[in-house]
């Protein structure tokens, strides 16, 4: 079994979070068996949101009362002290807890610091204070803001993706945490499904001692993957280091990483899954990408009117707009020759 340990903040946990976003999609009845069998298995980290739904209240049906000896996770998109006091009350009283153990602020398009707009990091010194959160986390998509947050020695964790995918500057913002002792939380270690081996996603993740990968589960046979790896951890060998390069070759240059924060689109384009469709067609081959359901959001993009919000909001800095446009006319070509 491995552990790790998120920095200064000293808490250890099974190197083998429980990413809690895809589980808003499945029943309470059926969440809370996976969280049962996740915490029974030996994952000791669950991560989770105020806007993933219902994602935090199954936590609460599952573990509410009973948190001893796991972890708990969650954030807030609230950019203002009042917003973000009352979500934290409503997370607290879905998790069924008087406390959580990180609070993460949730994506913000800048690093919040004592003074700035909306007093929002003040807020969360209120509520530590208070003892309603024991430690301050951020997550983030973009390389500049995560760096500046390491800099500022104002936070406990930092919450990036991190996969065999990311590049040099993903790999600095590791490496800085550890210097600043400064606890990472890895997410999309599948890069949001572009990545299929698993063993090979565990294994290249587990070479970072300071990093937790939290992995999204749903799906029993998904979790049932993750626990085999507590006790028989994934090493590189020789054959999972190709799979590793096979991928980087394939997947090298701009690709959609699936975060969705371009969304919504103002007519309608489901971005986050069109502006991929390319590479999850190809790289998972089935029908189920070519039904008409499938063809009609695919043919939506004709409808774009390049207002360039998508690209805007983007953390990666893509082209969203050429981006869709090249995954239509691939997905195009495709569909011609079935």
């Amino acid at each position: 079994m491995v552990n790790v340990t998120l920095g200064k903040t000293g808490i250890t946990v099974n190197k083998n979070g429980f990413g809690a976003l895809p589980i808003q999609r499945i029943s309470e009845k059926d969440a809370v068996y996976l969280l049962h069998k996740a915490r029974d298995g030996g994952v000791t980290f669950f991560d989770t949101a105020h806007m993933y739904t219902d994602s935090e209240s199954k936590l609460g049906a599952a573990f509410g009362g009973n948190w001893d000896g796991i972890y708990v996770s969650s954030k807030s998109m609230a950019r203002n002290s009042k917003k973000f006091l009352a979500e934290l009350d409503t997370s607290l009283t879905a998790l069924k807890t008087d406390h959580i153990d990180i609070f993460q602020i949730h994506n913000p398009p800048f690093c919040p610091k004592p003074g700035s707009v909306g007093r929002l990091y003040e807020s969360v010194l209120e509520a530590k204070k208070a003892g309603k959160i024991r430690y301050i986390g951020i997550t983030s998509h973009r390389v500049s803001v995560a760096k500046e947050a390491i800099e500022s020695g104002l936070y406990d964790t930092l919450q990036f993706p991190f996969s065999y995918l990311s590049d040099d500057k993903e790999l600095e913002l590791v490496e800085a945490c550890k210097k600043a002792n400064m606890g990472f939380i890895a997410m999309k270690g599948l890069a949001g499904g572009l990545i299929h081996n698993s063993a090979a996603a565990y294994a290249w993740l587990a070479q970072y001692d300071n990093v937790l990968p939290i992995w999204g589960v749903q799906r029993e046979n998904e979790l049932d993957e993750f626990l085999s790896y507590i006790d028989n951890p994934p090493v590189l060998t020789k054959e999972l280091l190709s799979v590793i390069e096979k991928d980087r070759a394939e997947l090298a240059g701009e690709f959609c990483r699936g975060c969705g924060y371009c969304m919504p689109c103002p007519i309608g384009i489901n971005i986050s899954e069109c502006a991929r469709m390319a590479l999850m067609s190809r790289r998972s081959p089935s029908d189920q990408w070519f039904t008409p359901e499938w063809q009609e959001k695919m043919k939506a993009i004709e409808t774009c009117v390049r207002c360039g919000q998508c690209a805007s909001k983007c953390p990666y800095g893509l082209d969203t707009p050429s981006l869709l446009a090249r995954n239509l006319s691939d997905y195009e070509d495709q569909l011609s020759m079935r």
